[in-house]
Protein backbone atom coordinates (compact mmCIF):
# COMPACT_ATOMS: atom_id res chain seq x y z
CA UNK A 1 0.00 0.00 0.00
CA UNK A 2 2.79 2.39 1.10
CA UNK A 3 4.36 1.78 -2.75
CA UNK A 4 1.13 2.90 -4.55
CA UNK A 5 1.10 6.00 -2.43
CA UNK A 6 4.52 6.94 -3.54
CA UNK A 7 3.73 6.12 -7.20
CA UNK A 8 0.58 8.37 -6.87
CA UNK A 9 2.54 11.03 -5.09
CA UNK A 10 6.01 10.66 -8.03
CA UNK A 11 3.10 10.60 -10.97
CA UNK A 12 1.08 14.09 -9.45
CA UNK A 13 4.03 15.80 -10.07
CA UNK A 14 4.72 14.33 -13.20
CA UNK A 15 7.63 11.97 -12.88
CA UNK A 16 8.19 9.32 -15.18
CA UNK A 17 9.31 6.67 -12.98
CA UNK A 18 11.32 3.56 -14.89
CA UNK A 19 11.80 0.04 -14.69
CA UNK A 20 15.01 -1.85 -14.80
CA UNK A 21 15.32 -5.78 -14.54
CA UNK A 22 18.77 -7.65 -13.41
CA UNK A 23 19.77 -10.93 -12.77
CA UNK A 24 22.80 -11.91 -10.79
CA UNK A 25 22.62 -15.01 -9.01
CA UNK A 26 20.23 -15.35 -6.02
CA UNK A 27 18.02 -12.40 -5.83
CA UNK A 28 18.25 -11.76 -2.17
CA UNK A 29 21.74 -10.18 -2.03
CA UNK A 30 20.33 -8.10 -5.20
CA UNK A 31 17.44 -6.97 -3.83
CA UNK A 32 18.81 -5.81 -0.97
CA UNK A 33 21.53 -3.95 -1.88
CA UNK A 34 19.78 -2.19 -4.49
CA UNK A 35 16.80 -1.07 -2.20
CA UNK A 36 19.50 1.08 -0.16
CA UNK A 37 20.47 3.47 -3.35
CA UNK A 38 18.79 7.19 -3.37
CA UNK A 39 16.34 7.10 -6.03
CA UNK A 40 15.04 3.52 -6.33
CA UNK A 41 11.34 3.35 -5.53
CA UNK A 42 11.07 -0.27 -4.90
CA UNK A 43 12.57 -3.54 -5.22
CA UNK A 44 10.84 -7.10 -6.10
CA UNK A 45 12.56 -10.55 -6.19
CA UNK A 46 11.16 -12.46 -9.01
CA UNK A 47 11.73 -14.86 -11.98
CA UNK A 48 12.19 -13.72 -15.89
CA UNK A 49 12.96 -15.25 -19.34
CA UNK A 50 11.76 -18.76 -19.05
CA UNK A 51 9.16 -20.64 -20.87
CA UNK A 52 6.41 -22.11 -18.04
CA UNK A 53 3.63 -19.47 -16.77
CA UNK A 54 3.62 -18.18 -13.01
CA UNK A 55 6.64 -20.34 -12.34
CA UNK A 56 7.79 -21.35 -8.54
CA UNK A 57 10.86 -21.50 -6.91
CA UNK A 58 10.82 -25.48 -6.39
CA UNK A 59 9.89 -25.28 -10.49
CA UNK A 60 13.05 -22.57 -11.40
CA UNK A 61 15.45 -24.96 -9.02
CA UNK A 62 14.64 -28.19 -10.38
CA UNK A 63 12.70 -28.09 -13.31
CA UNK A 64 14.24 -26.56 -17.30
CA UNK A 65 12.01 -23.28 -16.59
CA UNK A 66 14.79 -21.82 -18.04
CA UNK A 67 14.29 -18.72 -15.98
CA UNK A 68 16.65 -16.67 -13.83
CA UNK A 69 16.16 -15.39 -10.18
CA UNK A 70 16.09 -11.22 -10.63
CA UNK A 71 14.96 -8.24 -9.45
CA UNK A 72 12.46 -5.68 -10.94
CA UNK A 73 13.75 -2.14 -10.07
CA UNK A 74 11.15 1.18 -9.93
CA UNK A 75 13.64 4.27 -9.84
CA UNK A 76 12.84 7.53 -10.09
CA UNK A 77 15.25 8.86 -13.24
CA UNK A 78 15.14 12.18 -12.16
CA UNK A 79 17.45 10.54 -8.66
CA UNK A 80 19.01 7.88 -10.10
CA UNK A 81 20.10 6.81 -13.84
CA UNK A 82 19.77 3.46 -15.16
CA UNK A 83 23.56 3.65 -15.56
CA UNK A 84 24.24 3.88 -11.90
CA UNK A 85 22.03 0.81 -11.31
CA UNK A 86 23.91 -0.94 -14.24
CA UNK A 87 27.18 -0.05 -12.36
CA UNK A 88 26.35 -1.25 -9.36
CA UNK A 89 25.00 -4.29 -10.56
CA UNK A 90 28.32 -5.64 -11.78
CA UNK A 91 29.60 -4.16 -8.55
CA UNK A 92 27.39 -6.93 -6.77
CA UNK A 93 28.03 -9.59 -8.32
CA UNK A 94 30.54 -11.91 -10.23
CA UNK A 95 29.71 -10.99 -14.21
CA UNK A 96 32.51 -13.65 -15.15
CA UNK A 97 31.07 -16.50 -13.55
CA UNK A 98 28.95 -19.07 -16.01
CA UNK A 99 25.26 -20.11 -14.61
CA UNK A 100 26.40 -19.45 -10.68
CA UNK A 101 26.93 -16.72 -8.10
CA UNK A 102 29.35 -18.27 -5.41
CA UNK A 103 27.90 -21.68 -4.12
CA UNK A 104 24.39 -21.59 -6.04
CA UNK A 105 24.25 -23.62 -9.50
CA UNK A 106 22.39 -23.41 -12.29
CA UNK A 107 21.03 -21.29 -15.37
CA UNK A 108 18.62 -19.57 -13.00
CA UNK A 109 21.49 -17.75 -11.01
CA UNK A 110 23.23 -16.60 -14.52
CA UNK A 111 24.00 -12.86 -14.99
CA UNK A 112 21.61 -11.08 -17.09
CA UNK A 113 20.60 -7.80 -18.05
CA UNK A 114 16.61 -7.59 -19.51
CA UNK A 115 16.60 -3.96 -21.09
CA UNK A 116 13.23 -2.34 -21.35
CA UNK A 117 14.28 0.34 -23.57
CA UNK A 118 17.10 0.56 -26.73
CA UNK A 119 18.57 3.07 -23.96
CA UNK A 120 19.16 0.63 -21.66
CA UNK A 121 20.42 -2.04 -24.03
CA UNK A 122 23.12 -0.01 -25.03
CA UNK A 123 24.32 1.62 -21.87
CA UNK A 124 24.58 -2.64 -20.73
CA UNK A 125 26.64 -3.35 -24.07
CA UNK A 126 28.53 -0.31 -23.40
CA UNK A 127 29.34 -1.03 -19.88
CA UNK A 128 29.95 -4.42 -20.10
CA UNK A 129 32.67 -3.56 -23.20
CA UNK A 130 34.26 -1.44 -20.77
CA UNK A 131 34.45 -4.28 -18.28
CA UNK A 132 35.93 -6.26 -20.97
CA UNK A 133 38.61 -3.20 -22.59
CA UNK A 134 39.91 -3.59 -18.83
CA UNK A 135 40.38 -7.79 -19.16
CA UNK A 136 37.33 -9.26 -17.89
CA UNK A 137 35.79 -11.77 -18.96
CA UNK A 138 32.33 -10.64 -19.31
CA UNK A 139 29.55 -13.82 -19.64
CA UNK A 140 26.50 -11.33 -18.78
CA UNK A 141 23.48 -11.50 -21.48
CA UNK A 142 21.61 -8.50 -22.53
CA UNK A 143 18.39 -9.65 -23.11
CA UNK A 144 14.94 -8.13 -23.95
CA UNK A 145 12.77 -7.73 -21.12
CA UNK A 146 10.00 -10.49 -20.87
CA UNK A 147 7.27 -10.96 -18.35
CA UNK A 148 8.46 -10.66 -15.09
CA UNK A 149 6.99 -13.28 -12.34
CA UNK A 150 6.67 -11.57 -9.12
CA UNK A 151 8.16 -14.13 -6.72
CA UNK A 152 6.73 -16.03 -3.40
CA UNK A 153 6.15 -13.79 -0.84
CA UNK A 154 8.58 -15.66 1.93
CA UNK A 155 10.96 -14.02 -0.96
CA UNK A 156 10.06 -10.23 -0.64
CA UNK A 157 12.41 -8.26 1.60
CA UNK A 158 14.23 -11.72 2.72
CA UNK A 159 16.93 -9.94 4.14
CA UNK A 160 15.43 -7.75 6.55
CA UNK A 161 12.41 -10.33 7.45
CA UNK A 162 15.39 -12.98 8.27
CA UNK A 163 18.58 -11.01 10.33
CA UNK A 164 19.45 -12.23 13.20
Amino acid sequence: MRLKKICRKLQSKSIKLKTAIFAGGCFWGIEHLMKQLPGVISVVSGYIGGNTSNPTYEEVCTQPTGHAEAVKIVFDPSKISYKTLAKRFFEIHDPEQLNRQGLDKGEQYRSEIFYTTPDQKEIALKLIDTLKEKGFKVVTKVTPATKFWKAEDYHQNYYEKNRK
